[in-house]
């Protein structure tokens, strides 16, 4: 018989040393666990394939806690299956002492061990439920204080205003507009896109007021002024 471990964490940054620890003070050989840092809410996880693939009947696969098989309810009855039906192994879950498929193999123990994993795995999808829950309503309230999210907005240079009428009376293509940014030509894109749109929003507003044609090019010019002032959009 083999014993094998196996640990994930939900990304690179958490810490998988607790489990490691946990797991080899069973004790499993640390050539024998396997370690996936990934998201929990599939099984698209290498090492965990590789880990049952090599899985054989009377085998022993030892886990710190049952949501290590994975956070959705389904997909851990689903594992739990194939590891103990049809691989034929045993299962060990460190936090849960009832679920130790080596002890009351028999029909008793089979039943209770089947109803505390459907009863932990519903908690453990109920607990991650939670979280999206919590998670979500933090950003929602957060936003509302005015908390921006994701990457900071790379700064508009000065010499964009110069560069994008350039670009737009066709005397330098977007590749070129890009390198005299040092921007990729995407973000170059990006920004002339933003202007064009205000530039167009400035022309309609500007012929309702002041009639077809008038003071266009002075419009425009704002426009880029506006998009500069991006930190500032009360200036627009």
């Amino acid at each position: 018989m083999n014993v094998y471990g196996y640990a994930r964490v939900s990304t690179r940054e958490q810490n998988e040393d607790r489990q490691m620890i946990s797991l080899m003070q069973f004790p499993v050989e640390q050539k024998n666990i396997f370690l996936d840092k990934l998201s929990g809410k599939d099984f698209n996880r290498p090492q965990y394939r590789k880990m049952l693939r090599r899985l054989k009947r009377e085998d022993l696969l030892v886990i710190h806690s049952i949501d290590r098989l994975g956070r959705n309810y389904e997909e851990i009855i689903a594992q739990w299956r194939i590891i103990t039906k049809e691989k034929g192994a045993q299962v060990v879950v460190q936090d849960m002492p009832l679920l130790d498929t080596r002890q009351g193999r028999d029909l008793t123990g089979t039943l209770i061990a089947d109803i505390v994993l459907q009863l932990l795995s519903y908690v453990a999808q109920k607990e991650r439920e939670n979280i999206r829950q919590r998670q979500a309503e933090g950003i929602a309230a957060a936003k509302l204080r005015g908390v921006r999210f994701g990457r900071p907005r790379k700064p508009i240079p000065g010499e964009f205003p110069g560069v994008y009428e350039m670009w737009k009376e066709k005397r330098i293509s977007g590749r070129e507009a890009a390198r005299r940014l040092h921007v990729t030509h995407a973000t170059f894109f990006k920004w002339a896109g933003k202007a064009a749109e205000m530039a167009g929003k400035s022309r309609k507003q500007g012929e309702r007021t002041a009639g077809p044609g008038q003071g266009g090019a002075r419009r425009e010019a704002s426009a880029v002024q506006c998009i500069l002032a991006q930190d500032s959009p009360k200036m627009c």
